[in-house]
């Protein structure tokens, strides 16, 4: 029994164990990996790696095409400061291929692990993106690349990310005075060197704040209850399923179901079971736009999990949410570095109500009382103030601070090789003296 409990681990440390083991096991499977391509990158000579760093001095990295809308306004703003930009995106078909740009060139990275072959092996002063994980998994730091700048792309935790998230930045684009907080305690817990922090706001919700204030008045429609949940175990669809669209479509309420895109993927079986039992008719319908404006504006009231939908919905469009049970186990992420609550469940209870195996019953109380009580309104404009800083300036800020980094960036390399330079010429001037 002794040994029993000397060898025990509890699920929080355990859970903390795996992702280093596991993030250990991925940096040597991939350090290899991008020292083959190096030594093949070499091989294939220098002029490439010049070309490169002469084209690729400010670079923006989207994943996919799903964050097309957090740097379209940048990019924008960077066109008409007719600012040269490479735009490297994991998807052949982003929106981005179909712009006429003149100082914007996108370029398709490929699939798979070339991705990260080419990420890897960047040539670039800055690099901006979206995506977490740098220098964790298979993303590495580029030696040749000076500043690797994240944006947030919510408005809410930066610490609801796997471990070491943003770790390994050198600058972030933050929304929210208790998100650059949260990063200087993990700074100074893993004794890590400072970040350049700008808090500049969203410029994604500013322009869809822009599109919204532009299209006018919601025509009279009976009540519409959108259900937007997340994919995975602990989605409000995988949690329960069946039982649940039972209950809001026995409100007599018109329904409205979109899943997370990765449902259709991930959980498939769930999915197509769902869409054979669930056909669209005057009171139910599927939603799979690749643009959710139109529905978020047509729709009264949202229940959702942990999808960071719910912060567009209440903060933007100003309607009420309804949040599933939010006992999410912590020990995978950065927040449970912190020992203290993240904002996003602090701020939830202010903005709507819970919804649990309790009261899922009583869903249609709980909908009526979330469109009525004034108090939701008042907690709203409360999270917007916390979240939301420079509201309507966010895409300047953000692209005068990538601007600034950049002007550091180029300077720095300005002054090593003229220190370089330097250093190379005085065995010479010594020789001349000599020969004197």
């Amino acid at each position: 029994m002794g040994l029993i409990k000397i060898l025990y681990i509890d699920p929080g440390t355990g859970g903390m164990l795996f992702t280093l083991v596991f993030g250990l096991f991925s940096v040597l499977v991939f350090s290899f990996r991008t020292l083959f391509m190096r030594m093949k990158f070499s091989g294939g000579g220098g002029k490439n790696a010049r070309h490169d760093e002469k084209k690729n001095l400010l670079v923006i990295y989207a994943e996919s095409k799903r964050y097309w809308n957090i740097f379209k306004p940048l990019l924008d703003e960077f066109e008409k400061r007719e600012q040269k930009i490479t735009y490297l995106t994991g998807s052949k078909d982003d929106p981005v291929f179909k712009e006429k740009y003149q100082y914007i060139t996108p370029e398709f990275l490929g699939d798979g692990n070339k991705v990260f072959s080419k990420l890897n092996l960047l040539y670039a002063s800055v690099v901006l993106t979206t995506t977490p994980s740098l220098d964790v998994f298979q993303w590495k730091r580029s030696k040749n690349v000076d500043c690797y700048i994240y944006i947030s792309h919510n408005p809410n935790d930066i610490t609801m990310y796997r471990m070491f998230g943003i770790d390994h930045y050198d600058a972030l684009i933050l929304s929210g005075k208790y998100q650059e907080e949260q990063a200087r305690q993990l700074e100074k817990l893993r004794n890590y060197k400072p970040k350049d922090i700008a808090l500049c706001g969203l410029p994604f919700m500013d322009e869809m704040k822009k599109r919204l204030d532009a299209s006018g008045e919601v025509p009279p429609h009976e009540k519409t209850v959108l259900l937007a949940p997340t994919w995975g175990e602990s989605g409000l669809l995988s949690k329960y399923g069946e039982k649940f669209i039972d209950a809001l479509i026995s409100t007599g309420y018109k329904i409205i179901l979109r899943p997370h895109p990765q449902s259709f993927t991930t959980e498939k079986e769930l999915m197509d079971r769902l869409m054979a039992k669930y056909k669209d008719n005057e009171k139910f319908s599927w939603n799979r736009d690749n643009d959710n404006f139109e529905v978020l504006r047509q729709s009264d009231v949202l229940i959702s999990d942990f999808s960071g939908v719910i912060f567009d919905y209440a903060l933007v469009f100003d309607k009420p949410i309804i949040y599933t049970d939010t006992k999410v186990d912590m020990s995978p992420f950065d927040a449970f570095w912190l020992k203290e609550e993240p904002w996003t469940f602090k701020i939830l209870p202010k903005i709507g109500l819970e919804l649990n195996d309790d009261n899922i019953s009583d869903v249609k109380e709980i909908i009526d009382k979330c469109t009525d009580d004034p108090v939701f309104a008042q907690g709203r404009k409360e999270a917007r103030e916390e979240t939301w800083v420079h509201m309507g300036e966010g895409t300047k800020r953000s692209v005068d601070f990538v601007i600034k980094k950049y002007e550091e960036a180029v300077a720095m390399k300005k002054k090593k090789r003229v220190a370089v330079a330097a250093k190379n010429q005085t065995p010479k001037l010594f020789k001349k003296e000599g020969k004197k």
